[in-house]
């Protein structure tokens, strides 16, 4: 709750700081404006940050060199996704990294092979993260814009009456929302509503999202509807495990990404496994079960099993040092 308390404070000095600024705007837009055009009106009071219809992203600190980096990196991703095939259902996978623990690094790439040889997605998968630990990261950030930009682009090149979004989120979380931080430089969230209604503004109804974080379940009532397949690493008020920087997975990432979605089975079934797997490992270290979540809408089947009756045959080996290392003597 530090990263809530944070956001509010950070609200409540810019709410001051920004009131002269205001009032001095809004007399100058008063006796002075004479066109037609009317900018934008200051006329409520700073917002809280953690209130949920904001998803803040701010960047400190950062070298001259960093913004135009990153676009470059970005821009290369995005150019480089392949149009939708027409009469297919092509998958777009979207996996991403919003914090520069290198487990996140580590999980959210090897996501992104797994789901894009699931999902038959070569040429249509981006991955955004930092680091793995080895050296600094040749990709873009996974960042609250990053990720807007890569959603944007996704829906200009498929077609959304028939192609599917498969999104992996892996991060830190908290009870507001999905963290974006990259060491002492980027902060950001990612809140439940704002994320909602950013999908359903872009047109991407068909999508399976996958979020592996704590407190994950909090996006449950904001993003399920009849076309979406949910996943959440936790319940709206559990944590989930394994998020220690030196893992190579966290434990969600590991049993259902790792392992049971290398598989050639349904989601459903994959999931169900997931759950028993960390069920298992919970108990094992005498943790609190995370509990997590799954939604799956009415229309989902239509498009899932189709998609899915392409994934290959032959199930590939798990990679990386198991999730529960960390807990071992």
């Amino acid at each position: 709750m530090r990263l809530a308390v944070g956001l509010r404070g950070f609200a409540r000095m810019l709410a001051v700081l920004l009131l002269p600024v205001a009032v001095a705007a809004s007399a100058s837009g008063q006796s002075g404006n004479r066109q037609s055009y009317r900018p934008p009106q200051h006329t409520t009071e700073w917002p809280d940050l953690a209130d949920g219809e904001l998803g803040p992203h701010i960047e400190r600190g950062r070298p001259a060199r960093w913004e135009p980096d990153q676009q470059r990196k970005l821009a290369a991703a995005l150019a480089a996704l392949r149009p939708q095939r027409k009469g297919v259902i092509d998958a777009y996978v979207v996996s991403v990294a919003l914090d520069s623990d290198p487990v996140f690094g580590r999980e959210a790439r090897e996501a992104g092979k797994v789901l894009t040889r699931r999902y038959d997605a070569a040429g249509r998968s981006i991955v955004l993260a930092g680091t793995d630990g080895r050296a600094p990261s040749a990709l873009a950030m996974g960042t609250p814009r990053s990720l807007a930009l890569a959603l944007t682009r996704v829906a200009e090149v498929m077609d959304k009456s028939e192609d599917v979004l498969v999104l992996y989120l892996t991060s830190h979380g908290a009870q507001v929302g999905i963290a974006y931080h990259d060491g002492d430089e980027g902060f950001g969230l990612i809140t439940p509503r704002r994320f909602a209604a950013f999908l359903d503004e872009l047109g991407i109804r068909k999508r399976v999202l996958i979020l592996s974080a704590c407190y994950s379940g909090i996006f449950v009532p904001a993003l399920s509807n009849d076309d979406t397949a949910l996943l959440t690493a936790a319940s709206s008020e559990r944590t989930s495990f394994g998020c220690r920087a030196e893992n190579d997975w966290t434990f969600f990432g590991d049993a259902l990404v790792n392992h049971a979605l290398r598989k050639p089975q349904p989601l459903d079934d994959a999931l169900t496994e997931a759950r028993v797997t960390i069920s298992d490992w919970e108990m094992a270290n005498s943790l609190p079960s995370s509990m997590p979540q799954a939604t799956f809408g009415e229309g989902v089947e239509a498009w899932l099993v189709p998609l899915e009756a392409r994934m290959p045959k032959v199930a590939t080996a798990p990679v990386g040092a198991p999730a529960t290392d960390a807990f071992r003597p």
